[in-house]
């Protein structure tokens, strides 16, 4: 398998698109670290993964917004497990109101949440990359970073904040053998979805601007995921990979 043996620190591992991207790491044989601070979630990703007899699922409930209990957390799983050899940074909140309505607080948390956070797991982690030679670093982006959406100006900012990350790390750490990729999902039937009070109306929405006519699935962005973190990738750095069934064409 193109990850076996790998370790994967994931953040927002127990979501919605997060799930089924653990449980596919795990079949392929590769560890993962799912970061995410909702016990629910937590436990019907492990009891899913036990359902299916699969081994090397750490689980932290780690708050994301305190950046300094996420450093140590992290620091101690790092040296108990040997490092991490791929970060994907998924884990994000997307709150909904006019921009006017935000105080500057709340796209601060956003933004710590969403972006601050995954710079200090890629901060822990890349000491193990350079050393070994070898790293994948993903960020979780959206297409509502290329527009088209209104009241969610933080989570916009987020997302185009991890996109321009991915290009500076990437051409940073790539003489270390470290890729870094953004990966770019469209709209998918997730629990973002609940903050739309239409449902049928933006599915239709939804379904007129993809190519293709058909709802985007989890094991779509899995399957996307998998290949960046694999050796199959080892020349593609630096890019923005939309999964969004041809909503966005660059």
């Amino acid at each position: 398998m193109p990850v076996a043996g790998k370790t994967i620190l994931y953040t927002g591992a127990a979501g919605g698109l997060g799930t089924e991207t653990t449980l596919s790491f795990l079949r392929a044989g590769a560890r993962v670290v799912a970061i995410d601070n909702d016990a629910v979630k937590n436990e019907a990703l492990v009891d899913r993964a036990k359902a299916e007899k699969l081994a090397g699922l750490v689980v932290g409930a780690i708050d994301l917004s305190d950046l300094d209990a996420l450093r140590r957390s992290l620091e101690t799983l790092s040296k108990k497990i040997g490092g991490f050899d791929v970060v994907i940074n998924n884990a994000a909140i997307y709150p909904s109101k006019p921009f006017e309505d935000y105080s500057l607080e709340e796209m601060q948390r956003v933004q710590r949440i969403n972006v601050d956070a995954g710079i200090v797991c890629v901060q822990v982690a890349l000491p193990h990359m350079r050393e070994k030679g070898w790293g994948r670093i993903i960020n979780i982006a959206s297409v509502t970073a290329f527009g088209g959406w209104a009241n969610l100006s933080p989570y916009v900012q987020s997302k185009g904040a991890l996109i321009g990350l991915a290009r500076a790390w990437a051409r940073e750490f790539g003489a270390y053998g470290i890729t870094v990729n953004a990966v770019s999902p469209g709209a998918f039937p997730t629990d973002a979805e609940k903050i739309h009070p239409d449902p049928e109306g933006y599915t239709r929405y939804v379904l007129e601007h993809q190519a293709i006519k058909r709802r985007g699935d989890a094991s779509d962005i899995a399957n996307a995921l998998m290949f960046l973190a694999s050796d199959a990738a080892g020349f593609i750095t630096g890019q923005t990979l939309n999964v969004d069934g041809g909503w966005v064409m660059n």
